[in-house]
């Protein structure tokens, strides 16, 4: 192939086709000159042979001059496709940053005559760089967040923007911002999310904009009730969610959590993600990036395009998925909390109940989870709600197994403290025939539960409807719980087993009071009528008194009822959690809608079946089987009416 071959497949004169060659072409029809240089690069021409006479001849070789090949592997990617599809080899050199190799790749390019240059430059003085360059008539464009021009990059702005308003369309509106330690990057990230704030009318105050996770930031998350973060890196965000997880934070329920993905490669394998968690992130688009500088490189070096390049690289932005994007906690379906005791159940079945001097033959045994606080949950769950246990366990098999239960039960277990000096609690549970019973506790870690314990998951209360207390755990942990949740307007029911007396901080904080008549009596002396019982509680400053009265079903007294209701008749077999089964059906029916009389009475429903049964948790009845027997029986009971009790 010669040159006069070149022309005559192209339909222009020799001459033509040398000057396009050797860069002497200012004056030739644009489209003459793509055509000669199709033609070339298709057939490999090489002008002269071997022999390069000028310095302007084309080699069709690009000098690509990176701080590191290994770090840039989706930018090198896009930049060799592109070079590739236009005919063009890659030359590429390393600096690791270092001056003295930036010279001599510098010396380098000009001597294998390139006919463009990628550069990602050092900090050091490079204008006598730019200079050889310029006299070698080789064109050159700066790539990354340089202050050198002409200079390519990322809008990093564009990214910054787009993630806060990934969050505010979830409806978060205090969110913060970790925008690295890349200063230049840092800069362009965070005006992106404050344009975007402020774009959507929301402050941006000093507070928001954070450099890392420390204490200072989960204070301020619960100071300034901030929802949502975005993170310039995949690291920052992975070192933002174990901070957050080491706090009992869980993502997304209680805090969303965003960040840039530097590996854009990860988007198109996911076998490639090595992080613990998915988090939601936005591929910095590095491959198209080099797909475009390299673009217009090409395009300066066969003078394809005389309009200016636009230097802010920009693409649409898209999240990998949503599995750390959420609504807001307090937007979110409210969860109930259970705090009490957590017991492993032995349950023996028995003629008759242990006496003084007596020998008992037990009949049967059981073991299972137990516990007011373990068994109330469980009920709530049962009936389809999310509800976390707070309460403790001990350093031993125990533990695990109840830990195991809970889960089954899908009982979160995040506010369950593992007490590494005592071991779990046990309940020995003596059941006759008749479904009475006697129970001795091993209290166990359940004495270990502390007031800092609960203020430790005050975070949970933050979006919770009910919380369930028992008193089968220190009296000040109980009543540090009633307090964070009347600050928190949950709504507070207060089951005071083995309570001698109620003290005056939970008459101020308990909304709603369930003893059964055994422990009212203890704690009204000298009152023994039922309603004498309700009154002295309402009295006291209990809005809601509900005194269970086991086969004859129970008393309410409210400010505008006072009134019993019957038991619902089913043989007995064991009457040990009925009252559990009756508080965990009347919060799941009064949070779905229901008034009090009627979440009353599907309660004694519920706690009808509980007692018909041997055992508790096993003995729980489920949403879907109560409905079912109401729709049977009372259907009546199922029809909201929000205009009674």
């Amino acid at each position: 192939m010669t040159i006069k071959d070149i022309a005559g497949l192209a339909g222009v004169s020799i001459s033509t086709v040398s000057k396009i060659i050797n860069g002497k072409d200012d004056h030739i029809n644009s489209q003459t000159r793509m055509r000669v240089l199709q033609i070339v690069k298709e057939y490999n021409f090489t002008p002269y042979a071997t022999v390069k006479s000028s310095s302007d001849t084309k080699k069709f070789l690009l000098g690509v001059l990176l701080h590191s090949a290994s770090a840039s592997t989706a930018l090198l990617s896009g930049i060799l496709q592109t070079a590739q599809e236009h005919g063009y080899g890659i030359l590429l050199l390393e600096s690791h940053g270092e001056p003295q190799q930036e010279t001599k790749h510098i010396s380098a390019f000009c001597r294998n005559g390139i006919d463009g240059l990628l550069w990602e430059p050092g900090n050091a003085d490079i204008s006598s760089h730019c200079d050889l360059l310029k006299r070698q008539k080789i064109p050159y464009y700066f790539i990354g967040n340089t202050s050198y021009t002409p200079a390519f990059s990322i809008d990093f702005s564009q990214m910054g923007y787009f993630l806060a308003q990934s969050l505010i369309h979830k409806n978060h509106t205090c969110i913060a911002c970790f925008p690295g330690h890349n200063e230049q990057r840092a800069a362009l990230f965070q005006e992106g999310f404050c344009k975007c704030l402020y774009d959507y009318q929301i402050p941006c105050p000093d507070y928001l904009i954070k450099h890392t996770p420390d204490d200072a930031f989960f204070h301020e998350i619960i100071q300034y009730d901030i929802t949502a973060a975005i993170c310039a890196d995949l690291e920052t965000s992975q070192a933002l969610l174990s901070a957050l997880q080491r706090q009992h934070y869980e993502v997304p329920a209680d805090f969303s959590l965003l960040g840039l993905d530097n590996n854009d490669n990860r988007s198109k394998d996911p076998d490639a993600c090595d992080i613990s968690f998915p988090i939601s992130s936005a591929a910095v688009p590095h491959h198209a990036f080099g797909r475009y500088v390299c673009e217009q490189l090409i395009s300066v070096c066969e003078k394809s395009s005389e309009e200016e390049p636009v230097y802010t690289f920009s693409t649409d932005c898209t999240l990998n998925h949503e599995n750390s994007l959420a609504y807001p906690h307090f937007m979110q379906e409210k969860f109930f909390i259970a705090v009490g005791s957590i017991h492993k159940d032995i349950t023996f079945t028995v003629n008759a109940l242990p006496q003084l001097g007596s020998t008992l033959k037990i009949d049967s045994s059981a073991t299972s989870i137990g516990g007011k606080g373990a068994n109330q949950a469980v009920g709530v769950a049962k009936f389809g709600h999310i509800v976390h246990l707070i309460g403790a366990v001990g350093n031993d098999f125990d533990a695990t197994f109840l830990l195991n239960m809970l889960e089954k039960e899908n009982v979160s277990t995040k506010g369950i403290y593992r007490n590494k000096k005592a071991k779990s609690g046990k309940a020995y549970i003596y059941t006759e025939r008749t479904g009475e019973n006697a129970i001795t506790v091993l209290a166990g870690a359940n004495d270990c539960l502390t007031p800092q314990n609960i203020q430790s998951n005050e975070y949970l209360f933050k979006n919770a409807s009910y919380c369930l207390i028992s008193a089968e755990i220190p009296l000040d942990t109980v009543i540090s719980a009633a307090q964070i949740a009347r600050a928190n307007c949950v709504i507070t029911v207060f089951k005071p087993s083995t309570l001698e007396q109620i003290p005056e901080e939970l008459y101020q904080t308990v909304t709603m009071l369930i003893p059964n008549r055994k422990e009212a009596s203890a704690l009204c002396p000298g009152i023994s009528s039922i309603e004498g019982q309700a009154e002295y509680f309402f009295n006291n400053g209990i809005p809601i008194v509900i005194i269970t009265l086991g086969h004859q079903g129970c008393y309410l007294k409210t400010a505008d009822i006072s009134c019993y209701f019957p038991a619902t008749e089913m043989e007995v077999s064991d009457t040990t959690g009925g009252a559990d089964a009756f508080i965990s059906a009347l919060v799941s029916y009064l949070h779905s809608g229901y008034c009090l009389t009627q979440a009353i009475q599907i309660a004694m429903v519920a706690a009808a079946f509980c007692i018909s049964r041997q055992g508790v948790v096993s003995a729980l009845i489920d949403k879907t089987s109560l409905e079912i027997h109401i729709a049977r029986t009372r259907p009546e009971l199922l029809i909201r009416n929000n205009s009674i009790g």
